[in-house]
């Protein structure tokens, strides 16, 4: 985990709201958004690892041969849109700069890299059962990141809403 997000999951980052400008509660919230842009997109990345390992573990337990490198790449549509829901919730999709952390994978490499997923077919029950358990662990700690940023924007845009119902903020020191 980075410095940045470090402090942002800190419950001292939203100590203290009532004290905050306008100005620092929007700045927070930006760099919230921010990180849950980048925590959804490094979760898609690790979800999208782990729909390949399982896949090549249910060909496996159905008795099926794995795959070669070009019939794995064939598949990989059909894998990667198994169970694809489209959300409705409540919060937009974020829109991430690709040059910002989201395209750093390091840490997703070093779980399970791009030479792992060519060679699945190489790989023994127990280590395939291995690698599914380290994605899994990281996908839920990615998860469990995103779920306190959405606490943190929850909690700055309450305060935000509640300044301007009260009064102490104004919507016309927006358009000025």
């Amino acid at each position: 985990m980075d410095d940045k997000l470090g402090s942002v999951l800190d419950p001292a980052y939203v100590a203290g709201l009532a004290d905050l400008t306008m100005d620092e509660l929007r700045a927070r919230r930006a760099v919230c958004q921010s990180l849950e842009g980048v925590m959804s997109f490094r979760r898609r990345m690790a979800q999208g690892r782990l729909d390949i390992v399982g896949a090549e573990w249910r060909r496996r337990e159905m008795g099926e041969e794995s795959l070669d490198s070009a019939g794995s790449v064939a598949q990989l549509p059909d894998v990667l849109s198994e169970g694809f829901v489209q959300r409705s919730g409540a919060r937009a999709a974020a829109v991430i700069d690709p040059d910002e952390a989201a395209m750093d994978t390091k840490e997703l490499d070093a779980i399970v890299g791009p030479g792992v997923l060519a060679s699945l077919a190489g790989l023994s029950d127990d280590e395939l059962k291995e690698q599914i358990r380290r994605l899994s662990a990281y996908e839920q700690e990615l998860s469990e990141h995103r779920r306190v940023l959405h606490e943190r924007l929850d909690a700055f845009q309450a305060e935000i809403t509640r300044r301007y119902q009260s009064g102490e903020a104004s919507v016309d020191s927006l358009l000025s």
